[in-house]
């Protein structure tokens, strides 16, 4: 039976270089692509509003961490740590997000290299979405339910991060599939009833570009 992990966080050094800002990336459909799962309306304040806030929040941190790095200030520069940490884990997390959810379609499961590992680390495909959903609604506060890639296992595995903590830098699995369970990200449809949402989200799924990353990590 699969083991639902939490792996224990690494620490987080940014190496930040003086190079182009980070942009808010456009979404791969329209902003009402997704209904009725998500909303338009959702989609639009996620992307324009929460999205856009993380980059920009982490656009100025870097800056200042760059001015405290020439100034040799070590102090500021550990100190700016957690908003890049928060804002550029907010960044990664709805870069992916977009990109693993597709308008609606009938009989939305995996195909290929994606679903054979699947079969072969959970027993099913429909195992793989129990735990997974279970881990999202389970999350306390606010988070991530992830199925990730173990490269060293060369496994997947379901796991959960807290806040905006990026998966990969946090505990070493590559983001197959995500499920943001913030409350903005479903709370204007389906109020305070997590487990509506993230059972819907699976109606959504974008398991072709799922599986790109999947082929990617191995």
């Amino acid at each position: 039976m699969q083991t639902i992990i939490k792996l224990a966080p690494r620490t987080l050094v940014p190496i930040v270089s003086r190079c182009s800002k980070h942009t808010l990336p456009d979404l791969p459909y329209n902003y009402n692509a997704l209904e009725p799962v998500i909303s338009g309306e959702i989609m639009k304040l996620h992307h324009q509003k929460h999205h856009a806030t993380y980059v920009n929040n982490l656009n100025v941190a870097e800056e200042k961490y760059n001015d405290a790095k020439a100034n040799n200030d070590l102090n500021t520069m550990i100190h700016l740590q957690p908003a890049i940490r928060f804002n550029g884990g907010g960044h990664l997390n709805h870069s992916i997000f977009w990109q693993v959810l597709c308008p609606k379609e009938g009989g939305n499961k995996p195909s290929g290299a994606l679903a054979d590992q699947i079969q072969k680390d959970f027993g099913s495909f429909d195992k793989m979405v129990t735990q997974l959903s279970n881990a999202s609604v389970g999350v306390q506060g606010s988070g991530w339910g992830w199925l990730g890639y173990n490269k060293q296992d060369q496994r997947l595995q379901v796991a959960t991060c807290s806040n905006q903590d990026p998966l990969q830098a946090t505990t070493g699995l590559v983001p197959i599939f995500g499920i943001d369970v913030w409350e903005h990200a479903y709370y204007l449809q389906y109020k305070n009833v997590r487990a509506d949402y993230v059972k819907a989200i699976f109606d959504i799924a974008n398991w072709k570009k799922a599986d790109e990353l999947f082929q990617k990590a191995k």
